[in-house]
């Protein structure tokens, strides 16, 4: 039945975007015309949160990138040019910051405090 799931990123900074996936981030990818990547996802897991109030609204979808030592990973992007929003930050789940890409997006990027093999 379903065997994979594909995530999209809608960027009114679409070239600079996949550049920053694959230069900043190392994502690979396949050219499928015209300079549009379709990259390999990393290992993958999904949650379903409950809305508080109105933050974030009941309808929004996220995006977070997880890795197992977060300061390694933060210093090794940050000497990629990748700009970080805040410190690194324990959420109960997990420690937590958030960077930029192009086209106005604010990612997170966690180290997981639950069991992720």
């Amino acid at each position: 039945m379903i065997r994979g799931m594909h995530a999209m990123f809608y960027s009114s900074q679409a070239a600079e975007l996949r550049a920053f996936l694959r230069d900043k981030l190392g994502l690979q990818g396949t050219d499928v015309g015209d300079g549009w990547l379709i990259f390999d996802a990393p290992k993958a897991d999904l949650g379903v949160h409950p809305t508080e109030g109105s933050e974030p609204p009941s309808g929004t979808a996220d995006i977070s990138f997880f890795c197992d030592d977060i300061e390694g990973t933060v210093a090794t992007l940050r000497a990629r040019g990748v700009e970080f929003t805040q410190a690194v930050e324990d959420h109960g789940y997990g420690l937590v910051t958030y960077f930029r890409v192009p086209g106005d997006f604010r990612i997170q990027l966690y180290q997981p405090k639950y069991g992720n093999p």
